[in-house]
């Protein structure tokens, strides 16, 4: 069983910053594949970005803005958020499985409990 908690969302303005953190409580944390969904009101949940053995996976729309890291000794995994835009609003949900990347949400068999980042024009 893996737990994830996440956090880091907010309110921010067009253009700038955010990062969010997932906590995961597995014991074999460098052995799991790590990703960020997102899902916007009355939208389906896309896939964001994923990383496992240190190698990045993103989708086209966050790709150059969007970095996705991992830090094995505190267990978490990072999402920075640069140059955001409006259309990046939606509540973000980190991942987890123990295979390789997915990009389904099928794909993941842990998930926490979501945070919320809205971007103002």
């Amino acid at each position: 069983q893996v737990q994830l908690v996440e956090s880091g969302g907010g309110l921010v303005q067009a253009g700038g910053s955010l990062r969010l953190s997932c906590a995961a409580s597995a014991r074999t944390f460098s052995t799991i594949t790590m990703g960020w969904f997102r899902q916007a009101p009355g939208k389906e949940r896309e896939f964001v970005a994923a990383i496992t053995a240190g190698i990045p996976v993103y989708a086209d729309s966050v790709k150059g803005r969007f970095t996705i890291s991992r830090d094995t000794a505190k267990v978490t995994v990072y999402l920075q958020m640069n140059s955001l835009k409006p259309e990046d609003t939606a509540v973000y949900t980190c991942a987890a499985n123990r295979r390789n990347i997915q990009k389904t949400p099928g794909g993941y068999d842990y998930w926490g409990q979501g945070t919320q980042v809205t971007v103002s024009s």
